[in-house]
């Protein structure tokens, strides 16, 4: 994968995660269920996110 995409899709993966985190609190959204599925999804995705931006630095580096 181009080492930019990799960034920028990174950079995607860890930021609007965390928006929609951020905005089922404002909408009053904090049944069981969903907690559970924010807490392990959100928490994927960020991870992923991490690891693509890791990736692309790496990448740069060479």
């Amino acid at each position: 994968m181009n080492k930019w995409i990799e960034l920028l899709l990174g950079l995607i993966l860890v930021i609007v995660p965390i928006y929609v985190a951020w905005s089922m609190k404002l909408y009053g959204l904090g049944s069981a269920a969903i907690v559970v599925l924010k807490g392990g999804i959100i928490w994927a995705i960020i991870g992923i996110g991490l690891l693509l931006i890791l990736l692309g630095i790496s990448d740069l580096k060479e």
